[in-house]
């Protein structure tokens, strides 16, 4: 199937990939004592969650969280990224070299708080 249609399936992975692929990220992400995580909507490759990253988005981890309360941080922007990757992808704007993803007219760096995903990466 990922060879009839390459570059064409995406996928949303709840942790900044490459780390902590495969089942439980979030729980791979406390156990390793990571600071930030989050989610990741990438190309579907033939490597588990191992595509060219589309767009990615983080959360801190807290000193807290259990694998619960880190996966609802997560889940509300994998509710954000993914529409946003789809709307990209629908409009040509996604460009894929390689391993690098580029989107044409987005602006590229930190989002302020509160942000609108439209045209950030």
């Amino acid at each position: 199937f990922l060879k009839a249609f390459p570059m064409r399936v995406i996928n949303i992975h709840p942790s900044l990939i490459p780390a902590f692929q495969g089942l439980h990220a979030q729980r791979q992400a406390l156990e390793y004592g990571a600071k930030l995580t989050g989610c990741t909507v990438h190309f579907v490759s033939e490597e588990l969650d191992n595509g060219p990253v589309i767009v990615q988005a983080c959360v801190p981890v807290l000193p807290q969280d259990t694998e619960e309360s880190l996966s609802q941080r997560i889940l509300e922007l994998e509710h954000k990224i993914l529409p946003q990757a789809v709307k990209w992808i629908s409009e040509g704007r996604v460009e894929v070299e390689g391993r690098k993803v580029v989107v044409k007219g987005a602006t590229y760096g930190t989002l302020p708080v509160n942000p609108q995903l439209e045209d950030f990466v």
